[in-house]
């Protein structure tokens, strides 16, 4: 992903250069750049900010600098990043920034930064650059900051921590704060008993669908005492056990960058040691994206966050065989029967005139009797080490 950001104080962003948001810039999964907007500057002074017409106390940023800045982005364009970014414009009159928008941002192939000072940016600059990208104001919450800078960092961190590779354990992404519209649960290590508090007992046991159960329980009363207004966007999410509840749509080039993720998080331990897979689970965004030609990829998501996806097409060699492939359930959505409804929904999709659905699976016990369940059977190896080729049935083909 490329990233540019324009401001008075460049150095401001140098936090940017540690931790995980560093070391993908170091590893070339985020390109990050900064622009000193008084670099487009001509008077001895570097002025960015004149007195507001109209009165009134502060200062407001001169178009200018801004279209001089914005305009050297743009002409930095490659063929990766696309013609344009998307221009975000960090502001308090602007939408909510939330989790689902990071993820719609994280699958952007550009992002560039308006930092604002004083009063604000002249509203003529929003029209200008409108007219040559898309903009967008933005605001963490309903307070005033001196600049969009810290903003900036927020936003930043939260939106590249989505990109695969940026965090390790990436299914940790699922499990966390307003993931699934709730907050998240508490969290404990060791020791077992520290200062005469112990551990509840339940995630001492082993048992994980108890441990499952009791860290939803968890997340529902903490986001009841703490954050009441999520409930109800969240009731649609928890109380759904097949896709009429989300919402489905087909995939576009743009949803890539979460498919990835998704992807990443559903086959954790094959991507962290792909030797020990085919490479299935280890697409790359540009892979997704070609994917899109091949299949037709259908998303599922709640309330803005993409929480299933499942692809089909009718085989390139045998007309009559509809293949499924990439049928994924967040893992945080996983046992309420909304991979069953999903494959049911693929299955569905299916023209008239196919006989059988095909697909290729991991040759392990639970996968083997979820799709024996649904009236699969194998019918030889599948083209990586450990997956097996199943089909099921749909019509008796009439004779010619």
């Amino acid at each position: 992903m490329r990233i540019d950001a324009v401001s008075i104080f460049p150095d401001y962003l140098d936090a940017l250069d540690l931790s995980l948001i560093g070391r993908a810039r170091r590893e070339g999964i985020i390109d990050l750049r900064v622009h000193d907007l008084r670099a487009h500057t001509h008077d001895r002074h570097r002025t960015v900010d004149d007195t507001p017409y109209g009165g009134g106390a502060g200062m407001v940023m001169t178009p200018q600098p801004w279209q001089e800045a914005l305009t050297a982005v743009l002409g930095s364009a490659s063929e990766d990043t696309g013609p344009a970014p998307l221009l975000v414009v960090p502001g308090p009159g602007g939408a909510p920034f939330t989790q689902a928008m990071a993820h719609e941002l994280a699958a952007r192939p550009w992002l560039a930064f308006a930092c604002g000072r004083y009063e604000g940016i002249d509203e003529r600059v929003y029209e200008w650059a409108a007219e040559r990208m898309e903009v967008r104001v933005v605001s963490l919450g309903d307070y005033v900051l001196n600049g969009g800078e810290v903003a900036v960092l927020a936003m930043v961190e939260a939106i590249g921590r989505l990109l695969p590779g940026v965090v390790g354990n990436a299914g940790s992404l699922v499990e966390e704060s307003h993931e699934g519209g709730l907050l998240e649960y508490p969290v404990y290590t060791k020791p077992a008993v520290w200062d005469d508090r112990a551990v509840p007992e339940v995630l001492l046991g082993g048992n994980h669908a108890a441990i499952a159960a009791w860290r939803h329980e968890q997340r529902l009363a903490r986001t009841a005492a703490r954050r009441p207004d999520l409930l109800a966007g969240a009731a649609t999410l928890t109380g759904t056990d097949g896709v009429e509840a989300l919402h489905h749509a087909t995939a576009t080039p743009a949803d890539a960058g979460e498919i990835v993720t998704l992807q990443t998080a559903c086959w954790a331990q094959m991507v962290a040691r792909p030797e020990l897979w085919w490479g299935a689970p280890a697409e790359t965004v540009a892979e997704v994206r070609e994917g899109l030609d091949a299949w037709t990829t259908h998303t599922y998501r709640a309330e803005g966050r993409l929480v299933a996806s499942v692809r089909v097409r009718r085989a390139p060699d045998d007309p009559a065989t509809w293949q499924i492939g990439r049928l994924m359930v967040a893992p945080d959505m996983q046992g309420r029967g909304l991979g069953r409804a999903l494959l049911a929904h693929a299955e569905a999709m299916a023209p008239a005139d196919v006989t059988r659905c095909w697909l290729n699976a991991a040759e392990v016990p639970r996968l083997m009797r979820f799709y024996r369940r649904r009236g699969y059977r194998i019918v030889g190896p599948g083209e990586g080490p450990g997956t097996v080729d199943l089909v099921r049935t749909l019509r008796t083909s009439e004779p010619g």
